[in-house]
């Protein structure tokens, strides 16, 4: 339940997917997050930094640890099935028919 209530706060799942591919600075990652206010954005980076699905290096980017580079790996599922959810809305429904 602590996944779901992490995952579950707003732009938790969308900063973990802006560093799936590569390490971040603060705020070329609060624009990729469609510039989320920097107080929120600084919070959730908090609270995944705590939860160990993030970290900071060095030079002060942010990156997915092993537990988040996982989690990105099983959000690749979800963003895989909103693809095709998304294309099949775009399609007539049995309710958008006229009779």
């Amino acid at each position: 339940m602590a996944a779901l209530d992490l995952f579950g706060r707003r732009w938790a799942l969308r900063i973990l997917w802006e560093l799936r591919d590569q390490p971040l600075g603060f705020r070329v990652l609060q624009q990729r997050c469609d510039g989320m206010s920097s107080s929120v954005l600084r919070q959730r980076l908090l609270e995944l930094l705590d939860a160990r699905l993030v970290d900071r290096g060095t030079d002060d980017s942010y990156c997915l640890t092993a537990l988040g580079k996982e989690a990105c790996d099983k959000l690749a599922g979800l963003h895989g099935w909103a693809e095709r959810w998304a294309a099949d809305l775009k399609t007539p429904g049995p309710m958008d028919q006229t009779p």
